[in-house]
């Protein structure tokens, strides 16, 4: 998810760029050799590294101006907190649009409408939720039931209080215990209590939770984004992970 803060065209026109809209508006000489910020999630970060890179060539060859744009990445939730507290973002991109509606409800920072102010309501992508686990699937994990709480298995997952991936995968794991159990909520929520029963750390963001499985070693499945498990597996070798993809999940 994407807003804009109430900042300047020029911040309106990144946000456009990065949810693949055309450069349809104009920015004055007044605009010139800007630092813009954007307050993002956490694995993000490679992303924006290469695309803020690209929109900077783009806009110095359109205009002739210098455009310099810093990231601030962590768990989404966090990051809202962040900028309703004072940090001085020209661009959230965020991972749940219930973030961005409470900075523009607590703070005032961004139109309530944000959602149409750009394609897509205003989301330039989306992702799934998928397991990453140990080569060879030691524990054999295909699935949100019994095998990701049954002894022995532990279950990597951040803290959904803080992290916008993991309320998605909290929901990924709800809407699969919704299935199962037919909608009995009490059943919902056992299993559901179970499962974080086999987390044994709660990070703040996607990003640390896939540091303490890929580097600290520690669980035996990572819930995590599609796009954070293809990383994990690029940077670490396909001889240390497989990723599993559940017959069930969510687009996030």
């Amino acid at each position: 998810m994407e807003a804009v803060m109430k900042i300047s065209r020029f911040s309106l026109t990144l946000a456009a760029l990065v949810a693949a809209a055309s450069l349809a508006g104009t920015v004055g000489s007044s605009f010139a050799d800007q630092t813009l910020l954007n307050v993002s999630y956490d694995p993000t970060r490679e992303l924006y590294k290469d695309y803020n890179a690209a929109f900077a060539a783009h806009w110095k060859a359109e205009t002739g101006e210098t455009v310099t744009i810093r990231a601030s990445h962590g768990g989404s939730g966090k990051q809202a907190r962040s900028v309703i507290d004072g940090i001085k973002a020209d661009v959230v991109t965020l991972a749940l649009e219930s973030d961005i509606d409470a900075i523009a409800q607590l703070s005032g920072k961004i139109d309530k409408d944000w959602r149409k102010r750009l394609p897509n309501n205003s989301a330039p992508y989306t992702s799934t939720i998928v397991f990453l686990v140990r080569k060879g699937n030691p524990k054999g994990i295909k699935d949100w039931g019994g095998d990701l709480v049954k002894d022995g298995v532990e279950v990597i997952t951040p803290n959904p209080k803080t992290s916008g991936g993991a309320r998605w995968n909290y929901l990924a794991a709800w809407a699969w215990a919704h299935k199962q159990f037919g909608g009995d909520e009490q059943k919902i929520r056992d299993y559901i209590g179970e499962l974080f029963r086999h987390v044994p750390v709660l990070d703040t963001g996607a990003r640390g939770s896939t540091t303490t499985f890929v580097q600290r070693q520690l669980g035996d499945v990572l819930l995590a984004w599609e796009n954070e498990a293809y990383l994990s597996v690029a940077e670490f070798g396909e001889d240390a992970f497989d990723i599993v993809v559940p017959p069930q999940s969510i687009l996030a």
